[in-house]
């Protein structure tokens, strides 16, 4: 039922601008799918923390669900939209982007120290209290992306920034947060050790 050439990427318009044959087209998403489910599935197996991951395994199964999910409707649009039923990607990535976005604050909020999972700087990854300070933090942030990504659909040719500037800025303000939140941490430790040697 499908074309030999299928449409398979859109620009920030929601018009087609890539194409591909239909045998990659076809089966590239699946592949892509199964790649991430068996990465995900090993990361809880190799992680030098994996006691850790183990306390947040219910939400972290729920994000790998949430991904195959999306990538299932990626899937389904560029099947229907080649079989002559073109729904704009405008109408349902911001969707789809939302709900990820915001279940990985759910995540954060959820998540203890380990090397894969989460926001991993050098120095959420050196101390326990600025990887749960940050993760707080970052969980309210991403929530708040998570929202704004799904206003896009009402705005669909802007619908590319609602989803990507404010992911962005949570990103970089919780690099910067765990750093900041390390070095006065870092201060306040070499402070108090000051004072006992006073003593």
């Amino acid at each position: 039922m499908m074309p030999e050439t299928i449409a398979s990427h859109w620009n920030a318009e929601g018009q087609v601008n890539g194409y591909m044959p239909k045998t990659i087209g076809v089966f590239l998403m699946p592949i892509i799918s199964l790649a991430l489910a068996l990465l995900f599935m090993i990361i809880p197996m190799i992680d030098p923390l994996k006691a850790n991951i183990e306390k947040f395994r219910k939400h972290y199964d729920r994000f790998i669900a949430l991904i195959l999910l999306f990538l299932l409707a990626v899937q389904m649009q560029v099947i229907l939209w080649n079989t002559g039923t073109p729904i704009s990607p405008n109408m349902t990535f911001p969707v789809g982007l939302g709900i990820l976005f915001f279940y990985t604050g759910v995540l954060c909020e959820n998540a203890k120290r380990n090397w894969f999972i989460g926001i991993r700087t050098p120095w959420t990854l050196s101390n326990d209290l600025v990887w749960d300070k940050t993760h707080k933090i970052g969980a309210k942030l991403f929530k708040i992306s998570g929202i704004i990504a799904i206003f896009g659909v009402f705005f669909q040719s802007q619908a590319i920034f609602f989803s990507i500037i404010p992911v962005i800025f949570a990103s970089i303000f919780t690099v910067i947060y765990s750093y900041v939140e390390y070095r006065k941490i870092m201060k306040d430790s070499r402070n108090t050790d000051r004072q006992k040697i006073r003593r």
